[in-house]
């Protein structure tokens, strides 16, 4: 499917900010992303008219946060998940402003069970031009905070953005990784928020 996503032109940029309670921002990522090869798996059940009957199953409307880094082999647009997604609602933080959503996961021909995806608001979805989406993931000041595993701190360090419920699934959606991006470690404290701004060109 990688052709198919390069052939349909889809590119995307990704900016990250701290915030800090006063106001003040500091830009610490502002690069382009990877369209993964799952954006054309998704597009492609839409376009044949083998997925989802359903528009709504089509947007991208969900994001994953990770502590791993680049998957082992490097990030190419064949990836199919994060390599160390968060995989609770502690770990994205029970007294944030985040909705979490416990359910599954398309990677290659497998379907994997209790992933966590963040949702991304409506509000939060803003079409820049007729070819051209924003989205904006705020993780809050009470997100993501002192992550460990295994006694060791986690620092937050790749992101990836995903779509609904290409395939229609009834009961649980679903999700397919469509971009993706790794960046430098952020140890996440409750000193600052993090804003994820992420434009998508179609």
């Amino acid at each position: 499917m990688k052709n198919f996503t390069d052939d349909i032109g889809i590119t995307g940029h990704l900016t990250i900010i701290k915030q800090f309670p006063n106001g003040e921002e500091e830009v610490v990522f502002d690069d382009h992303n990877i369209i993964v090869s799952g954006m054309g798996v998704g597009l492609s059940y839409m376009f044949n008219g083998s997925g989802s009957t359903s528009v709504l199953d089509y947007q991208i409307d969900r994001f994953q946060i990770g502590v791993s880094g680049p998957p082992a082999g490097g990030v190419t647009s064949a990836i199919q998940g994060l390599s160390g997604a968060l995989n609770s609602v502690s770990e994205y933080g029970t007294g944030s402003n985040l909705f979490i959503e416990d359910a599954s996961q398309i990677k290659g021909d497998n379907i994997v069970a209790n992933q966590f995806f963040a949702l991304i608001p409506a509000n939060k979805i803003t079409r820049i031009d007729d070819a051209s989406v924003r989205y904006t993931l705020v993780v809050d000041e009470e997100a993501c905070n002192g992550l460990t595993r295994d006694s060791n701190d986690m620092n937050i360090n790749e992101i990836g953005l995903l779509m609904k419920n290409p395939t229609g699934n009834t009961g649980t959606n679903r999700s397919i990784l469509v971009a993706y991006r790794t960046f430098s470690n952020i140890r996440k404290t409750n000193d600052f928020s993090l804003i994820f701004r992420w434009t998508l060109n179609f």
